[in-house]
């Protein structure tokens, strides 16, 4: 072999080296953390409210009650509907039960009991739910973050009176180039580095954005990481490493 064959081999050898490197080249992707579930708590009634139970920064489980409106109204109805609907179902079942042993009472008059008695547990239905809209209750396992109104405001239909945040696990949301994004793939193994933690977290690809940004030429990538201690806050910008 000649020796400017050889220089052509090592050559091309060299850049197949160099190009198998650059293909096993890790990505790095700056972006930030965020909270696994984060929601702002309102109600759909107008109201004042009356109780406070939990302060910020609490921890709730889900079905908690973080905060009520004045119910007494409601609670009255309440009581009302249901003891109308306990008493229209002892005079169905009494006069079903009479139809049965002596066939004196007639289709009619037990389907109009039948009637009264759906009808009055429809009425108590509705009044026990509105009761229960006088509550904000935590729709999930989670910390209260916020609390923007306090004991004595009034508050009107969907207004904002709390933000709850799931903190147990979290997403680092993030964005790199289509080109790059093509590397990627759900549940792939991803490391991330946050200032003040001291060692890296291990989390996996969760969402691949189908669509890249025309403007910014960008796809959007998310990552999930367990979080069970809560030592890492989210909102804090970050790095996430792909290998």
């Amino acid at each position: 072999m000649s020796t400017r064959l050889k220089i052509v081999v090592l050559a091309a050898a060299f850049c197949g080296v160099a190009l198998a490197a650059r293909a096993v080249e890790p990505l790095a992707i700056n972006g930030i953390t965020e909270p696994f579930l984060d929601v702002t708590l309102t109600v759909s009634v107008p109201g004042i409210i009356r109780s406070e139970p939990f302060s910020e920064g609490a921890v709730v489980k889900k079905g908690d009650v973080v905060l009520e409106l004045d119910k007494k109204l409601e609670e009255f109805e309440a009581a009302r509907r249901k003891a109308v609907m306990e008493q229209t179902k002892a005079e169905f079942e009494s006069t079903r039960q009479l139809r049965e042993t002596t066939k004196s009472v007639s289709n009619e008059e037990l389907g109009k009991k039948e009637a009264d008695y759906n009808v009055a547990a429809a009425e108590y239905g509705a009044a026990a739910e509105e009761l229960a809209r006088r509550q904000v209750v935590a729709p999930f396992d989670g910390t209260i973050a916020e609390i923007s109104l306090r004991t004595g405001a009034a508050c009107a239909p969907y207004q904002a009176i709390a933000r709850l945040v799931d903190t147990s696990r979290y997403y680092f949301t993030g964005h790199l180039d289509g080109k790059s994004a093509m590397r990627l793939a759900l549940n792939q193994p991803v490391s991330l580095e946050i200032g003040g933690v001291a060692k890296p977290v291990k989390g996996k690809i969760c969402f691949i954005s189908p669509v890249i940004d025309p403007a910014s030429g960008l796809a959007t990538v998310k990552a999930i990481f367990e979080n069970a201690d809560g030592g890492i806050r989210p909102g804090l910008a970050a790095k996430l490493t792909v290998q």
